[in-house]
């Protein structure tokens, strides 16, 4: 089996965000402690659609509302996203889990 070389940028974002997967999104994980679960990866899934279809990665809000809108069963806040990513920075990391760009507003 071999392993795929990720190309990062320096804040840990793919390079490509075509080059994700799923198995791309736990090793991006990984660097959180997190294993990711099918409720997981619905959320990254709709965070991939906001990029498709908005052209840029969400900030917090955005993605809070966004994911409220599309998962309305998964009950999400803030609070939710940072236990289940286990970071306080929600929308960086979801981004780079999710193999997106960082969302232009985050240091």
């Amino acid at each position: 089996m071999t392993e795929q070389l990720l190309l990062l940028d320096d804040d840990g974002h793919l390079l490509n965000h075509l080059d994700w997967t799923p198995a791309v999104a736990q090793t991006l994980a990984d660097t959180l402690d997190v294993t990711l679960t099918d409720e997981h990866y619905q959320i990254l899934a709709q965070v991939r659609a906001f990029f498709e279809t908005y052209h840029h990665s969400p900030a917090t809000r955005p993605l809070i509302k966004h994911l409220m809108n599309t998962l309305p069963a998964l009950d999400i806040s803030n609070q939710k996203l940072q236990a289940l990513f286990n970071t306080g920075l929600v929308a960086r990391h979801v981004n780079r889990i999710a193999g997106l760009p960082k969302p232009p507003n985050c240091l």
